[in-house]
């Protein structure tokens, strides 16, 4: 243990303690030390390079006089002892510029305790200044967390501030943003009725007066689909002209009841045919994929739950009319044609661009997520090597910073973009099912524009928020469902990177309506606007660089030259 006046000095000398099998030979060690000292089996020596030097006086254990003695004289006590062993050796320093009437502080060896880290000794340090008001610093590796020194409480106090701080953030983040995405799945069922589907009736019979009510009696509800006759004669080449309405986003489906579908039904009662097939007699036109998530949660659950509700009640309906028909026998129908009777009608669903690529789901949705996350760590990069690394931040010309901030992501977004492209060509992602081997190009520059138009909007923000403050990019709450269902704040994803890059996607897979010039202009306005805001926030932080760098020059100015001043 060490404790120590006021008028100590350590500076002023130094202790070289020796284990016993690598103490150097006594001659060479008297050349350069003081004062030799044996305790046990170590050695200890003391050096100065004062004309006055200090003498040490070591105890052995049998002979160690208590400490309040030898605090009275001497200026600093140490108590060594070896791994291992409990003998403890125990040596005084005298200090002979000290004055014998100074005070040496009263040593607190319960609550100041601290390890000289030196193999092959263990032994404690502990010091505690002259009034014993403070506690002493605590030499590395040696605190513990709720130790009272000066530099211990400072670091947990700022170690704690930052952990309470940054966890208040990501508390107010789950509430501010991360609700955004919650709130974009929550009551989706809600606003089905936001999307519109058609009925169209070519038949003009009793199948397409019974399927008409059936579907009008399910809608006008939240929940349920917006169902709306249209007139037949505005689709005269049938059936074309109906997929090309569902395919082109015209409608979220269309059920056909086909021409002809009553009177082929009377036919076969009347004809007793066993050929017959309920199945053609309606037809529900959809496009899964358009929005696939949109379908299996709402459409097609709606359109099977009143088509089978139609076909019950019509088969109803028929037997009854059949069996106050005198003119049919009932037993010749059952026996040659069960099928009119027992499935006068029924359905079919033709799902004109199917979700039928599962690798899709990657390319589509959650890659979206991966290329937001590669543009941040290519802004980090970027951020780090510009700024903390290399200080080129501070160290270019405004022009030559514009031109690296601009160009550098271009370049490097080029070549990363390509090889997420191979990753998704890899897995057999047929991009040439629609355009030929235009579809792999098309896809590769639009995850380049897309990841430029991320990139360039957080290296934007970057300039004026630093990365501590970047908040996540919202975008993949409008590519999950259908905009239409969400509530209509969600309106804003019509102009988001990721809904122009996911209807890229789906075009370029499943043949959905084209657009593409709609979503490469979306991603190129976001560059644009990106370049611009970042030329303004990176001019207006580089003026404020300037000014706080004239302040430090005046300050170390007038600090060289305080006559000046």
């Amino acid at each position: 243990m060490i404790s120590s006046s006021q008028s100590y000095n350590p500076p002023r000398s130094r202790l070289s303690v020796y284990p016993e099998d690598e103490a150097e030979p006594m001659s060479r060690m008297s050349s350069r030390h003081s004062t030799i000292g044996f305790g046990g089996s170590m050695m200890y020596s003391s050096s100065s390079h004062r004309p006055a030097c200090p003498s040490i006086s070591i105890y052995s254990e049998e002979e160690m006089p208590p400490i309040s003695r030898m605090s009275s004289r001497h200026s600093a006590i140490l108590d060594i002892s070896r791994p291992g062993d409990d003998s403890v050796s125990r040596f005084g320093l005298d200090d002979p510029d000290r004055t014998r009437t100074n005070s040496v502080a009263s040593l607190d060896t319960e609550k100041q305790e601290a390890a000289i880290a030196s193999s092959p000794i263990s032994g404690s340090v502990e010091a505690s200044s002259p009034d014993g008001s403070q506690p002493p610093t605590l030499p590395p590796f040696q605190a513990r967390f709720w130790s009272k020194d000066p530099v211990t409480s400072g670091k947990r106090k700022t170690y704690i501030s930052m952990i309470s701080i940054v966890t208040l953030l990501l508390i107010l983040s789950i509430f501010g943003i991360l609700s955004i995405y919650w709130a974009s799945l929550y009551n989706v069922p809600n606003y089905a009725h936001k999307l519109e589907c058609w009925i169209i009736d070519f038949d003009g019979g009793a199948i397409g007066q019974t399927v008409i009510q059936a579907f009008q009696n399910n809608t006008g509800q939240p929940k349920q689909l917006t169902w709306r006759v249209v007139d037949a004669s505005q689709f005269p080449n049938f059936p074309q002209d109906v997929e090309d309405a569902v395919v082109n986003d015209k409608t979220w489906a269309a059920i056909s009841i086909n021409p002809g579908a009553s009177d082929n039904l009377n036919d076969a009662i009347n004809n007793a045919d066993d050929t017959y097939n309920g199945a053609l007699a309606v037809t529900a036109y959809v496009n899964e994929g358009r929005n696939n998530n949109g379908y299996a949660s709402i459409i097609h659950p709606q359109i099977i739950t009143v088509l089978a509700d139609a076909v019950q009640v019509f088969a109803l309906q028929n037997s009854q009319q059949v069996s106050a028909n005198s003119d049919v026998d009932v037993n010749t129908l059952l026996s040659q044609a069960p099928g009119v009777l027992t499935n006068p009608m029924s359905y079919t669903i033709d799902n004109l661009r199917p979700f039928d690529v599962p690798v899709a789901v990657a390319v589509q949705l959650v890659g979206l997520i991966y290329v937001l996350i590669i543009s941040f760590i290519v802004c980090m990069m970027n951020y780090q090597a510009r700024v903390v690394i290399t200080g080129l931040n501070q160290h270019l010309r405004l022009i030559s910073l514009l031109h690296l901030r601009v160009i550098v992501p271009f370049v490097l977004y080029f070549f990363i973009s390509l090889f997420f492209a191979l990753l998704s060509l890899a897995f057999q992602a047929p991009f040439d099912r629609f355009y030929g081997n235009r579809g792999f190009v098309i896809y590769w520059m639009m995850n380049w524009a897309g990841m430029l138009s991320l990139g360039l909007a957080l290296e934007s923000m970057i300039t004026i928020l630093t990365p501590a403050f970047i908040p996540c990019v919202a975008n993949v709450s409008v590519a999950s469902v259908p905009i239409e269902v969400l509530p209509g704040i969600f309106k804003y994803g019509y102009a988001t990177p990721f809904f122009n890059f996911s209807q890229t996607v789906r075009t370029i897979l499943f043949g959905t309506k084209d657009q593409l010039g709609l979503n490469f202009g979306v991603q190129f306005a976001w560059i644009g606007i990106s370049i611009l805001t970042m030329t303004l926030f990176t001019i207006l932080m580089r003026k404020k660089e300037e000014r706080a760098w004239v302040r430090q020059q005046q300050n170390c100015t007038n600090n060289t030259n305080p006559e000046k001043a």
